[in-house]
Formats: C-alpha cells, sequence, structure tokens
C-alpha cells in the first residue's frame, strides 16, 4: 500500500473519530421541553448526588458522566443554583455545573419573623427553622442591640442578590449590613430628634404602614402618633389589635376589617389600647417610604383619625375628641350598613 492510501485512511480515520466526538460531546443532550430550568445541588453533594439530581434533565447521561470526567468534575463538584438550558451539549452541561447563578431575593409585606423566613426559605437553601434559630441566636442580639420581638427591624424590604447555597449566618449577615447602611448619620440624627431609636422608628412605621396604603398620607399619620408620644396619650393603633389578635390565635392569615369593643381589651404588650408607648417591635415589615414618613413626619396638631366613607382609602383627621366623635360615628355607621361585623 503506497503512502498515499495510507494517509487517505488516516484522514477518513481521523475525519470519524472527530465526527464521533462531536457527535457524543457537542451536540444536544438535554431532555426537558422548557427553554431554561434551574437544578440546585446542596451543601456538601457528592458527585453521586449530581448524577441523581441531573438524571431527569440529561438525555444520555453516559456522555455526561465521560465528559464530566474529562474535565475533573467529580473531584470539583459545586453547590449552588445552575442554569440548564434546552440544547445544552454534554460540553456545556459539565460547563454550566461549574456557573453558580446567584437568586434575586424579594421580600415586603410580612407581618413576623415566622413568615419572612417562610418566604427566604423558598429561595434559598437553609431552611426556616434554620433561619429563624440564626436570626434569634441571644448573643447576635446582645452583640447588635437586638431583642426577638424587634429583630424584625432588621429586615428592610427590597430586592436582593445571594448565591442560593449562601449559609444562614452568612445571610442574616448581609441584612444586618443592609440595615447598618439604610441608617446613615443624617436618618438616625433624625430619629434621636424625635427621641427615638432606629428600631422604635421601624416599630412606629409598621404601624403607620398598616394604617394607610396612601403613601401621600403617612407624613400625616405619622404625625398624629408622634403627637400622641409627645404628649403622653395612649397610641390606640387599630393595626396593634389586629396583631395582637392574630398572635393570641396564632393565625396570620385571617382577615380582620373590624375591630370590635371587647377587642381593646385584649392583654397583649401589641395592645396599644392597653400600653403606653411602642409595642415591642414591629408589626410588619414597612415600606421604606413609611419609615421615612416617620422621620420626616407632617407638623400638625391632629391627635385623632379614622377612615373616611366620603374618600375610600383616605382618613379623616381631628384635633378634638369631639370632632373625632363624629368622624368615628360615620365610619360606624357605614360599617353596620355594610354588614362589616368583623
Amino acid at each position: 500500500m503506497n503512502k498515499s492510501k495510507i494517509f487517505k485512511i488516516l484522514a477518513a480515520v481521523g475525519l470519524i473519530v472527530v465526527l464521533f466526538i462531536y457527535i457524543k460531546f457537542f451536540t444536544a443532550n438535554t431532555n426537558f421541553d422548557k427553554e431554561e430550568i434551574f437544578v440546585e445541588i446542596p451543601t456538601d453533594s457528592k458527585y453521586e448526588d449530581v448524577q441523581r439530581i441531573l438524571s431527569p434533565y440529561v438525555k444520555n447521561m453516559s456522555d455526561f458522566e465521560l465528559m464530566a470526567n474529562l474535565r475533573s468534575y467529580p473531584e470539583n463538584v459545586k453547590a449552588g443554583r445552575f442554569l440548564l438550558k434546552k440544547g445544552m451539549s454534554a460540553f456545556q452541561l459539565v460547563a454550566t455545573m461549574r456557573r453558580n447563578v446567584p437568586v434575586k431575593l424579594a421580600f415586603n409585606n410580612q407581618e413576623r419573623l415566622e413568615n419572612l423566613c417562610e418566604r427566604i426559605s423558598a429561595q434559598i437553601e437553609p431552611d426556616t427553622t434554620k433561619l429563624l434559630s440564626t436570626f434569634r441566636d441571644s448573643a447576635f442580639l446582645q452583640k447588635n442591640g437586638f431583642t426577638k420581638e424587634n429583630v424584625f427591624a432588621m429586615f428592610l424590604p427590597n430586592t436582593y442578590e445571594f448565591y442560593w447555597n449562601i449559609s444562614a449566618e452568612k445571610f442574616r449577615d448581609k441584612m444586618l449590613e443592609e440595615y447598618n447602611r439604610f441608617w446613615t448619620k443624617e436618618r438616625i440624627a433624625k430619629a434621636a430628634e424625635l427621641n427615638l431609636t432606629p428600631v422604635q422608628v421601624i416599630t412606629l412605621a409598621s404601624i403607620v404602614h398598616k394604617e394607610t396604603v396612601k403613601k401621600s398620607e403617612r407624613p400625616t399619620v405619622a404625625g398624629v402618633y408622634l403627637n400622641r408620644l409627645r404628649d403622653g396619650m395612649k397610641l390606640q393603633a387599630d393595626p396593634t389589635v389586629i396583631y395582637a389578635l392574630k398572635l393570641r390565635d396564632n393565625d396570620f392569615d385571617q382577615i380582620i376589617k373590624r375591630v370590635l369593643y371587647n377587642d381593646l381589651f385584649i392583654a397583649s404588650p401589641y395592645n396599644t389600647y392597653q400600653n403606653l408607648g411602642l409595642p415591642p417591635g414591629p408589626i410588619a415589615m414597612p415600606d421604606i417610604d413609611a419609615i421615612d414618613a416617620v422621620l420626616t413626619p407632617e407638623n400638625h396638631n391632629y391627635l385623632y383619625f379614622c377612615a373616611s366613607v366620603e374618600r375610600f382609602g383616605y382618613h379623616e383627621f381631628a384635633a378634638t375628641m369631639e370632632q373625632h366623635n363624629v368622624n368615628a360615628k360615620k365610619y360606624a355607621d357605614w360599617l353596620n350598613a355594610q354588614g362589616t361585623k368583623r
């Protein structure tokens, strides 16, 4: 056989080998219809765990495993959240399992720490129990001036970016960092002028937040409560009674549209009809604008307010009990006409 034929045979064999490698490692090897999916690899996972998690999404696992071994992936498994795209090859699948994709974690409108932990645990690896115990760690609370009742004030509603496999402790510390960043010297100075600590500002803001959804009205509502605090009056805030009722029943899913007379006597540190001053911690997660409404309240002489029956969603404000009683009767009559009992 002459050299020319040998070279042709070798070229043909080489082409077959290249084609084989291309088909095996660089053609589509996914087994799902969606354009993309995320898979989560828990902390301390072994290569066998990754194989089990990926198996429903990979068409030919032997091709993936061969490429994984060629690229030393079994010895370098990463925990985290990984993006698989439809049509990825074995080569691309192994490559993507090295790229931990951050989670955009969002939360707002939570009423208590337990609800927040449930919301967070649905988005990152640590479970609700682990998060709760971390946030309520006595050493952490003492070091940073929080209590179990008010540590909820540390969490500011926003969208944050974390890796899915972040530890509960690192998540907590990041939230503390965001809290300290929010409390600038200017905000701390404004709180001091009101004789309030940052936690107290957020606690009052949570009441303001619950009282009205109208952002333009929040500085007025904040001014009422600050006037009452200044004058040594009880806040007598209905949202704190509602919170106390939910806490007593351990049911934060119930809807309470009307506070009844007997409700005002519920024994709870959160009931501001019975207790002077602020409750022991926030009754909700206030919006940033509710916090700033407390820090920059409207200057007025109002001491009372109740829901308006003429401008729904807004309130009627009064400086005297006589005027407030007139406004309150209008609202009570309206509720009765609607048949709202609870």
